[in-house]
């Protein structure tokens, strides 16, 4: 019993090595997606070209200019006070916004006038444009905290003057609010969603192309037995990409990691494990390696970008999309993986997740079991 699962195992492993292909699919195209990706996705909108139209011209205009010009978060493009520049500028998408100081600037501060300063943003990504939006009221927030400041000082008569509301800001988990941190966890979980399902994609719907599959009808070997002769290879495939990949998100990426390694690993391991299944059920089900492989990238990347938290926090959609990403292992791996690198919870955490991924993997195996047929048609 044990041997005709070591002949398939060893059939499945020294096709995987002899096949530039495979090996491809296997390690190169994971490593290029991490690095691609890693460094290509984020969500962090800094120096952002900012142009200035100031029609005052005065030491309040410069004053207030300096609290945008000394953020990492704009780089000055220009001054200038022609509309027609200023517009062909954000024509051209060489200013990413433009922000308008009226003539009676000065003016209306120096004399504890309100005055309404104009921001026009370019909305062409309507993410970046409310980052950006965020970013003009928060430096503009501290410019009228300062003249506050120093309106109260003066009818204080040099007493310090104390705001009536103050805010000690605190985030936890990611204090340095870089994407980074949730973007790298994040592909781990993309990429063990998609090539483990692709590999497992094969396993079968290519002994069909190629007749070998007879072999197998004709011989005493179980349906049990060619299973996991054939997912065992790719399960050690699967594994090491994952090691690369955690290995390159620390010390490349630098992305921080304050959780338990083993519970990673642990999910890891049944979430791979599961999706080679999800594959090899798309391969008994197909009937040609290019169905197989469509099938598999519309059946795992597609939910697993959009639903399981990747993007888009789950408790944040609609009982649509909440329902859906319940359906996907990618969604309990997603809160497994960021809880480990950020939050540092242990097992006591995760084990409902855990376990979720187990029963999904049973499920999975059992459809398996039950349509791989040993018979002929």
């Amino acid at each position: 019993m044990h041997s005709r699962v070591w002949a398939i195992l060893v059939k499945e492993t020294r096709e995987l090595l002899r096949d530039p292909v495979y090996l491809g699919l296997s390690f190169v195209i994971p490593v290029v997606m991490i690095l691609l990706f890693g460094f290509g996705l984020s969500l962090d909108v800094k120096h952002l070209p900012l142009v200035f139209e100031d029609h005052d011209r005065s030491r309040f205009s410069r004053d207030y200019m300096d609290g945008f010009v000394h953020s990492e978060y704009f780089d000055l493009i220009t001054v200038t006070d022609d509309p027609r520049r200023v517009a062909d500028l954000l024509r051209s998408g060489r200013a990413r916004v433009v922000i308008d100081i009226p003539p009676d600037f000065g003016r209306s501060i120096s004399g504890a006038e309100p005055v309404r300063v104009g921001v026009t943003v370019d909305g062409s990504f309507p993410t970046r444009a409310g980052v950006i939006a965020g970013y003009v009221a928060a430096i503009n927030a501290l410019y009228n905290d300062k003249l506050l400041q120093a309106y109260l000082s003066r009818q204080g008569g040099g007493v310090r003057a104390v705001l009536p509301v103050q805010m000690d800001l605190s985030v936890w988990y990611n204090p340095s609010l870089e994407s980074k941190n949730t973007i790298v966890p994040g592909l781990l979980v993309l990429i063990l969603m998609l090539f483990p399902a692709i590999l497992g994609a094969l396993l079968v719907v290519r002994e069909k192309e190629s007749g070998t599959i007879f072999n197998y009808y004709a011989s005493p070997v179980r349906r049990w037995e060619i299973i996991a002769g054939k997912v065992l290879p790719y399960l050690g495939v699967a594994m090491i990409d994952y090691l690369i990949i955690y290995t390159a998100s620390r010390w490349i990426f630098e992305v921080r990691f304050t959780g338990s390694f083993g519970v990673l690993t642990l999910g890891a391991l049944l979430y791979s494990v599961c999706t080679i299944g999800i594959g090899l059920l798309i391969s008994i089900l197909a009937r040609t390696q290019l169905a197989a492989m469509l099938i598999t990238f519309l059946a795992t990347v597609t939910p697993a970008f959009n639903y399981s938290g990747f993007i888009t926090p789950v408790a944040s959609m609609d009982t649509m999309g909440q329902f859906v990403a319940h359906l996907i292992p990618a969604t309990y791996f997603m809160t497994v993986v960021r809880g480990s690198y950020l939050k540092g919870l242990g097992l006591g955490f995760y084990w409902l997740e855990l376990a979720a991924l187990g029963l999904y993997t049973l499920a999975v195996y059992g459809a398996c079991w039950a349509l791989l047929k040993k018979r002929i048609g």
